[in-house]
């Protein structure tokens, strides 16, 4: 490779980052096949090469956007324990809110576009939802907290509501209001 000349990522790659970014901005079923090969640069054959179809582009979208979450979560799990990690996965909730573009949680907005909790979106959504909820579990179990499982299903609520806050009331300080509330909830175990 020539001194400055920068490769062009693969095709599946750029399939992923383009569906990506056009169904967390415009929504899943408002972009199509067409929109998505021709935004990529790829053709419709090399999409199907990669992908079955758009759910399974769906999937690979959220498995990707899984996969970055893990990841965050493995950091601060790998720097911190029991409570401080508890205020780290919050910081890192409370970050993401607070990201320009910032709109709202990819993993509630597929949700909301599969209504079918049979469907294989609306599964992938589900778990890894119950795979954060067992993090907070552990983490608050760490902590000492008599009743892990009880505060992790709030402060799923409570990061669910960050989440729809972050996006609606821009302004608004819902990073802060998620780290106290997650605070308080501990220390009133």
């Amino acid at each position: 490779m020539t001194s400055g000349a920068t490769e062009k990522p693969h095709p599946r790659e750029r399939l992923l980052t383009t569906a990506g970014h056009l169904f967390y901005t415009c929504g899943i079923h408002t972009v199509g096949v067409e929109q998505l090969v021709a935004e990529a640069g790829v053709t419709r054959a090399t999409f199907y090469r990669h992908f079955a179809g758009k759910e399974g582009l769906v999937l690979a979208c959220l498995q990707e956007r899984e996969a970055r979450v893990r990841r965050a979560v493995a950091a601060v799990l790998a720097a911190h324990r029991g409570r401080d990690a508890l205020l780290g996965i919050m910081a890192m909730v409370g970050e993401t809110v607070n990201r320009p573009g910032f709109r709202g949680c990819g993993f509630i907005n597929a949700a909301a576009e599969y209504p079918d909790p049979e469907h294989p979106v609306r599964r992938c959504v589900a778990e890894h939802r119950e795979w954060f909820r067992g993090v907070l579990r552990d983490v608050v179990s760490d902590a000492g907290h008599p009743e892990p499982d009880r505060l992790a299903r709030s402060l799923v609520l409570l990061r669910d509501g960050a989440m729809v806050s972050g996006y609606l009331d821009r302004g608004q300080d819902a990073a802060a209001t998620l780290r106290r509330a997650a605070q308080e909830l501990l220390d009133a175990g």
